[in-house]
């Protein structure tokens, strides 16, 4: 059986979304003990995905 965790990352910028911590993001959590498992939009804007959830779990 897993566990999930979920760690929302907001994109900077006006007509560009960029991203400055996502790689921080995976490379802390896997750390941790924690496996990059995926991503998902959370907030779209004008056609843009300016906010997503990083995904990641871990055997309990």
């Amino acid at each position: 059986m897993y566990e999930y965790e979920y760690t929302t990352v907001v994109g900077e910028g006006v007509s560009v979304t960029k991203y400055r911590e996502h790689r921080e993001i995976i490379d802390r959590r896997a750390k941790e003990g924690w496996r990059y498992a995926g991503w998902v939009p959370s907030h779209i804007s004008g056609g843009d995905i300016v906010q997503f959830d990083l995904i990641f779990e871990r055997e309990v």
